[in-house]
């Protein structure tokens, strides 16, 4: 079986963890547990995730001329990701995630960009020949939407897979998702770039396939622990999610959508791929942090076939 070549254009981040019996409301202060810094960015987060699942991986992004970005930088080389395209960037600090982990898993998120914000479409146009070289492009929206929209266009140009995790929300606009080839949103992010919706199966499935209307290829919508719903030309089904004890919740989807593009950039058949997509999110919950969590091939092939 080939390798699959894949492309990751978004953020890195540090993420600072504080874990918590229940996320505070606006004026609490909630005394706290453990605390861990841990490397994150959603961007970077698929980036591991594909690489630790036996991807050739290049990543498109910029990290601060800080210590947190230099480790960022010297965390990609060692999980194997090419980094010709990750800059340093002399006038912005590396980008920063506050994140409060309640009892239950469940995480409250406030994210500081710094580079991320500074990622532009013509760092991504240097990147051109790898993104004509690779079998799927993967994007999320924690980098600026121009810079995403030259990812989309230069993966199209070249005839490639592009996927879109759009996460955290941003409205993007149809002429874009008409060129999404698999969007992978949440219930609530799926309603929102329709600008609302109605819960439940029913909604869900109403929700995507309004969003096939709009031109995207196929439209999975990630349910947490109940799975995802898919929806695409003439089809839809719901596939059940693993029981696992959740500790930490923060880069599941980032897991899912790594593990979903190296399974289809390597050819298999959509439902196997996703059945490795919802493995590799659940172990991912069963630890604490964002790549610090993220499993490596041997331990998800192993969930679905033992």
């Amino acid at each position: 079986m080939p390798q699959a070549k894949i492309v990751v254009v978004g953020s890195s981040n540090t993420d600072m963890v504080v874990q918590a019996p229940h996320i505070p409301r606006p004026g609490e202060t909630v005394l706290g547990g453990a605390f861990h810094m841990i490397a994150g960015g959603k961007g970077a987060n698929q980036a591991v995730a594909a690489a630790r699942l036996g991807a050739d991986v290049t990543f498109v992004a910029r990290v601060g001329d800080d210590p947190f970005g230099a480790q960022a930088l010297e965390g990609f080389r060692a999980e194997g990701i090419r980094t010709d395209f990750v800059l340093r960037d002399p006038e912005a600090s590396h980008g920063v995630a506050l994140i409060l982990v309640d009892g239950n898993g469940e995480n409250a998120i406030a994210v500081a960009p710094g580079a991320n914000a500074r990622l532009s479409p013509e760092d991504v146009a240097a990147a051109e020949e790898a993104i004509a070289g690779c079998d799927a492009v993967l994007l999320q929206l924690e980098v600026p939407l121009p810079t995403v929209e030259r990812a989309i266009v230069l993966g199209k140009k070249h005839g490639k897979r592009v996927m879109l995790n759009p996460a955290p929300y941003l409205a993007v606009p149809d002429a874009l998702l008409s060129q999404i080839d698999l969007l992978t949103p949440n219930e609530t992010e799926a309603e929102m770039l329709l600008g609302g919706g109605e819960a439940g199966l029913g909604g869900i499935a109403q929700t995507a396939e309004e969003l096939l209307r709009r031109g995207v290829g196929r439209v999975v919508v990630t349910l947490g622990r109940e799975g995802v719903f898919v929806v695409a030309p003439g089809e839809q089904y719901h596939v059940a999610g693993r029981r696992v004890t959740a500790v930490d919740t923060t880069a599941a989807g980032d897991a899912f959508s790594g593990a979903l593009a190296v399974w289809i950039a390597e050819g298999a058949e959509f439902r196997t791929a996703i059945r490795y997509a919802i493995a590799a999110s659940a172990l991912a919950v069963t630890r604490i942090g964002a790549q610090a969590s993220l499993p490596h091939r041997a331990e998800v092939e192993a969930l679905v076939t033992g």
